[in-house]
């Protein structure tokens, strides 16, 4: 999303605009040829010359924390619906689908769209996404000074209850609690000392699907630090010996 911002920065400026707008964000998200952006620059039929032709500021600048160029009063309200989503889902960075359902859903890019590409953005944009790989050529990626984690105990039961129902959802609470019926629970826990529970992972647990992976989550206060990166392959490491 950095990248996106900046990307409207630099379009903004080349067209010698004296504000950002949420067109020059919508373009840049055409722009920005990586992941589930790249899909929807393919899928949908867009001129851009045309986007860029159209775009106009239609009121006075104003200044965001997020963009070095002033930004249209749209923009500055648009900016918090990201935000909100964001917070909403208990993340701590505003992703690509946080930014186009608020494009979409305050209706700041209408004039720009068509109803079949507004389908096609929401769609590829603001839904889960199957992300099949195969772990044939895996191996265990080097884990620098990773926290105390292990498979769940029996007797970690109310403690790991009690944290992903305080931190998560309810949903993921009933999961990990079927999680832990089975005989050998395929459950991970990261712990800071001794006994404080900062993070968990597992798998073969979502809706009793095998060869799924999660739900996993870590601590706010304890996020970018490499615990779910550890999380992660220790999980990923024993789903490759089971032979997924």
């Amino acid at each position: 999303m950095q990248r996106v911002f900046r990307i409207a920065e630099n379009e903004a400026l080349a067209a010698n605009s004296i504000v950002l707008t949420p067109g020059h964000i919508l373009l840049a998200c055409f722009l920005e040829k990586t992941g589930v952006l790249e899909e929807i620059s393919l899928r949908c039929n867009i001129d851009l010359d045309l986007l860029r032709a159209v775009i106009e500021p239609k009121n006075s600048p104003i200044f965001s924390d997020f963009f070095t160029v002033p930004v249209t009063e749209e923009v500055g309200m648009f900016i918090e619906k990201p935000i909100t989503y964001m917070k909403r889902y208990k993340q701590i960075y505003i992703n690509e689908g946080h930014i186009l359902k608020a494009l979409l859903t305050t209706n700041t890019v209408d004039f720009y769209l068509s109803e079949k590409d507004k389908k096609i953005i929401m769609a590829l944009g603001t839904t889960s996404r199957d992300m099949i790989t195969h772990l044939g050529n895996y191996n265990l990626r080097d884990i620098k000074h990773p926290p105390f984690i292990r498979k769940v105990k029996k007797d970690d039961y109310k403690k790991l209850i009690q944290f992903v129902k305080k931190y998560f959802s309810e949903e993921w609470r009933q999961t990990i609690e079927k999680g832990f019926c089975e005989e050998n629970p395929t459950i991970y826990v990261a712990f800071e000392g001794s006994n404080t529970i900062v993070g968990f992972a597992a798998y073969d647990v979502y809706q009793n699907k095998k060869c799924y992976f999660g739900p996993m989550g870590v601590h706010p206060s304890q996020r970018t630090k490499g615990i779910g990166y550890s999380l992660l392959h220790h999980c990923l490491k024993d789903m490759k010996e089971i032979g997924y």
